[in-house]
Formats: C-alpha cells, structure tokens, sequence
C-alpha cells in the first residue's frame, strides 16, 4: 500500500515522543501526541499503522524485560504497581502473544505455573486488531487504550536489570533429577501442615502445624543435599525473587530473611522494586517460600487481630504498633525456626552420616554466600526499627504461639 513506510515512521516518532513526553510529566506534550496516536496517521490504514507500531513495541520490550531478568508475574506486578489493574491485563495480554513463538516444552516450569496464574492466553484473532478489541473488551475508549499501551511500554523501558532466576524461553531447561519427586512428595506434606496451621482457629494446632512443617524441611533439606553429594550432581545454588508488598514492607522482608536463614539461603530485599532475591538450593527456596507465605497469613492474622491503637491524646499509633508487630515477630520467628532447623541437623549429624553430613553442609553454605557474593557486590544491611514498645511485645508473644508450643503432638504423624 503506497505510503505505508512513511506512516511507520511517522507512527514510531510519535511514540517516542509520546514516551518522552509522559516520562518527563511535560502534560500537554503528551496529549498533543496521544491524540494523534489515537487518530492514526492517516485514514483507517494509519490506525492499523499505528496499531501495529504499539504492538510491536510491546512485544520487543516484553522480550527485553526477560532479558534483564524479569519473570512475567514480576512484570506484570512492577507495571500494576506505577498504573492500575487495567495495566496490568494489557500486560499480561502481551506476554501471552510473546509466548506463542515458544513450544510449550520450552517455557520454564516456574513461568508456566505464572501464566497460568496469571490467565495469560491469547484471546483476540490478529493483532493488527488488538487495540480495537482490547479497548472493546475493558469498555474503554481508543484515547484510553493508547495511552494504556504508553504507559506500559515505559514501565518496561524503564525496568531495571535483576539477577536472572533461571533460564528463558527457548533456552535448554534443566533435567529435573529423580530426587526431585521425593521432594515433590515432602513438598506436598508440607503444604497440607501450613494449609492446616492457616486454617485453624486454635494458637496450639497452628504452632504444632508449623514446627512440624519446619522439621519436615530441614529433614527434606538433609536428604537432598546427601542425595546429590552421593550422586556426584553438581548442585548449585539459585535464585528465586518474592513480592513483598506495602504496607510494613521492611518487616515483611525481614520476615522473609530469617524463614531463609533458617532454610540455609539468604535474602536480600531490593527495596526500588518491592522485591526480596533469595538464594540457596532448589529444595531449601522450596521450603523458604512456602513457610514465609503461611507465616505472613499468620502473623498478619494476629497482627489485626490486635486492633487499633491511640496514644494518650487520642493520636493514632496504630502504624507504629503494627510496624514494631512484625518486626518482633520477625525477629522471634527467626530464633524459633532456627532452634528447630538445629535440633534436626544436630539428630542427623549425630547419627551414621554425621561424618559425611557435616562437610556437605558447610560446602552448600559456602556455595550460597558465594552466591550472593557475585550478585549484591554492593550489598548493605539496613536495620529494621521498631518504635512502639506495646507492638514489639505483642508481635514476641504471637511468634512464641505461632510456632514450636506443642510439636509433640505431631511428632508421629
């Protein structure tokens, strides 16, 4: 069709300008340019024009985000998190279209269990349409769906390098080894111990419920890491990002740093991005992430079961009680969990395979500090406050009901 090219260019200019615009809040830059995106360049055929210039845009900074490490959960979550739900649909919508290229077999397992998650599929027909059809689909109009698409495209533009979490679509995806359906299983049981500590309107079946989660995974813990001694496997630590939210985002990551240690990995919260890399062995990030998510339910549960608070003039403290809650919490959990990681490993240690243990461990400790070594060369500590004394007591006193006080009780199940 004769003057196509010169459209495509004229639809690319506007897009970056566009982008400029938006990026440096220069308001009426950015409506000048969003108006004449919505028009097109030029007749029906300038509105597929620039259809397909945003669209493919989208696609190629999809696959520039994965390249610098993001999954497609943390992208969609970083594009919600600086726009709005609608944002992050349209997203989803075009990491659907972005996987299509890739047999199913060669799409990590984790980012399978994402897309799912996430709905991600491919619904429309074409995608010189999908502008017109997106908008149809979420009720709004093309001015609104062009500048949604903007807004995408910078959030994506602007997405920092992370440290990649395994490999991408395409790439050779690793063997899992026979151990790992033994850990499937133990996986499995763990899962129902915290579903049931979650569940549980009673303090002493929940604490019995996640120590004896917590025995479980340092016991899962030992095997694997005796399993691949034996087998001459070469095991090596990885990396796997978790969201933590606002509010109280600095104690939810301390939270999350000392369920790790416990689990032998380490965490380290990326504060810009709202997210905490932990690091350490496919089975022990396993059992980091799971206990960490039962654990938030839990303390979150006693944390507003608490109620509000209000000072002697009548002045809200409530923020500050709940931000020394989970700080405390925190902190005490980590003694627990730590105690009962330790009673496991010295039980194996002093057993027949203590000698062959021990060595093991420490080589996988060392494999992991190392690990963070080479990704957070920068790395600071930041330490966590906590300001409101009655807070700090009663997040203590929740983290001793939420987790040893009667481990007996499932000691033979």
């Amino acid at each position: 069709m004769p003057g196509l090219p010169d459209q495509r260019q004229v639809a690319e200019r506007l897009i970056d300008e566009a982008l400029g615009a938006r990026h440096h809040r220069q308001v009426d830059a950015f409506e000048d340019r969003l108006d004449l995106l919505a028009e097109g360049t030029g007749g029906p055929a300038g509105v597929q024009v620039v259809n397909r210039a945003l669209f493919g845009r989208l696609l190629q900074e999809v696959a520039n985000a994965w390249r610098r490490g993001w999954e497609p959960a943390e992208i969609v979550r970083a594009v919600r998190r600086d726009g709005s739900a609608g944002h992050g649909r349209l997203v989803t919508d075009v990491i659907a279209a972005r996987l299509r290229e890739f047999p199913a077999a060669s799409v990590p397992p984790r980012w399978q269990v994402q897309l799912a998650a996430l709905d991600a599929v491919v619904w429309w027909e074409h995608d010189d349409l999908f502008p017109s059809l997106w908008g149809a689909r979420h009720s709004v109009d093309r001015t609104t769906t062009v500048q949604t698409m903007i807004d995408v495209l910078l959030v994506l533009l602007t997405m920092m390098p992370v440290e990649p979490a395994g490999p991408l679509p395409g790439d050779p995806q690793p063997v899992v080894a026979d151990a790992g359906r033994l850990d499937q299983r133990m996986l499995d049981r763990v899962r129902a111990l915290l579903a049931k500590a979650e569940s549980t309107d009673f303090p002493e079946e929940a604490e019995a419920y996640t120590a004896k989660a917590q025995e479980l995974m340092t016991r899962h813990r030992i095997d694997h890491a005796l399993l691949a001694a034996r087998s001459g496997a070469r095991d090596r630590p990885a990396t796997r990002r978790v969201a933590v939210d606002n509010p109280y985002e600095m104690p939810k990551s301390l939270l999350l740093q000392v369920v790790a240690e416990a689990n032998s990995c380490r965490a380290v919260w990326m504060k810009r991005i709202g997210l905490v890399s932990v690091i350490g062995f496919a089975p022990d990030l396993d059992a980091t992430e799971l206990l960490f998510t039962s654990l938030l339910v839990q303390a979150t549960r006693a944390m507003t079961g608490s109620g509000s608070r209000t000072d002697a003039y009548g002045r809200s403290t409530t923020r500050s009680f709940r931000q020394s809650f989970l700080t405390s919490y925190a902190h005490r959990i980590g003694e627990r969990l730590t105690t009962a990681s330790d009673e496991v490993t010295e039980a194996a240690a002093a057993a027949e395979t203590g000698r062959e243990l021990l060595p093991v461990l420490a080589a996988r400790t060392e494999a992991v500090r190392e690990a963070v070594a080479e990704q957070f060369p920068e790395m600071t500590t930041v330490p966590a406050a906590a300001s409101n004394h009655e807070g700090w007591a009663a997040g203590r006193a929740a983290a001793d009901r939420a987790v040893l006080n009667g481990r007996d009780e499932l000691s033979n199940r």
